[in-house]
């Protein structure tokens, strides 16, 4: 074997190093012409990298969720005696966090937030269109606890709560599963809450289209009704681009209309411009039903949509969008 390595550097030009690692590997292996399979196996590689990416990148987001929870785990353990004298012993956690979140926001996909102006002082229900993933609700969550030192609660899936590990994470961050009153009552203390009525339908099953799967749910305005709380809408542009599904399976759609978890495969990460723009407030009235404050909640989201963002989604086109100049459209 010392010999193989020698006969790379003897005599009077060296082999190169690639030519040197197949020399190794046929006198290891005992295949010849080796170099042959490797550079098919390159090619493989070569051929299959785009797929590859567009798998991988999703994994970028699912270990900055992790980051955070380890964080949380050693920020909770150094302050195990402050929290006891605290009326909020994650406030010092959320704000790491928010750092961590928003330099991502703006790195990957040069993250603004526009009508930030729209928030109200006081409570208010935030009503949003779902995309792939939340990311980009994560981004406005850690853009407002960064500017305007306020925490924002959001109502999540029950697949949530049951994923390894999140418990300290939905815990610091107020991720609520409901009922209503609970929904009721955070709103009622005078704090923020955030809902995406299409859920994890719309997260798997809308499209490069845009459109809203809200079906007939109206119980995010019952809410709002019985807090007497404004509505705010909120859309994020180019959301459908930075990560899409593979929802137009039917045999996926089956398969969750019977298990309720998110079974759907998942693709992309890519570097898409991405702009939050939050709406004018649907202020509360006591003579509006549910009905009627769902059908003019919807209304003011699509109207979001149809305002902001160019249909059919294109991710080339959002990409491009990173090198353009803003306009003023908030």
């Amino acid at each position: 074997m010392t010999g193989g390595n020698e006969s790379c550097t003897s005599g009077p030009t060296s082999m190169s190093y690639l030519s040197c690692l197949t020399y190794i590997l046929e006198e290891w292996t005992g295949v010849e012409d080796i170099g042959d399979y490797l550079s098919y196996a390159f090619y493989i590689l070569w051929l299959l990298f785009p797929l590859v990416v567009v798998f991988v990148l999703p994994g970028v987001i699912i270990l900055l969720f992790y980051l955070s929870i380890l964080w949380l785990h050693i920020y909770k353990r150094k302050n195990e005696i402050k929290e006891a004298y605290s009326h909020d012993a994650w406030i010092g956690a959320r704000e790491v966090l928010a750092t961590l979140w928003d330099g991502h926001g703006r790195l990957w996909h040069g993250y603004e937030l526009h009508g930030l102006e729209n928030i109200p002082q006081g409570p208010g229900l935030i009503v949003f269109y779902h995309g792939a993933t939340p990311v980009d609700y994560i981004y406005f969550s850690a853009r407002l606890q960064i500017m305007k030192k306020r925490r924002c609660s959001v109502v999540a899936d029950h697949f949530v709560f049951r994923l390894p590990g999140f418990r300290i994470l939905t815990e610091a961050l107020g991720v609520l599963h409901g009922p209503k009153e609970a929904c009721v009552r955070t709103l009622e203390k005078g704090h923020l809450l955030a809902i995406a009525p299409g859920g994890v339908r719309e997260a798997l099953f809308s499209d490069e289209m845009y459109t809203i799967l809200w079906s007939d749910r109206k119980g995010f305005a019952q809410v709002a009704i019985d807090a007497k709380v404004p509505i705010i809408p909120m859309f994020t542009q180019n959301v459908r681009e930075g990560f899409r599904t593979l929802g137009g399976i039917k045999i996926l759609r089956t398969l969750y209309e019977r298990i309720r978890l998110p079974v759907v495969p998942l693709y992309g990460g890519f570097p898409v411009k991405l702009r939050t723009f939050i709406g004018e407030p649907i202020p509360y009235e006591p003579n509006m039903t549910a009905e009627e404050l769902a059908a003019k909640t919807k209304a003011a989201v699509q109207a979001l949509i149809e305002k902001h963002q160019k249909i059919p989604g294109n991710i080339f086109r959002a990409l491009m969008e990173r090198f353009q100049t803003q306009k003023k459209e908030d």
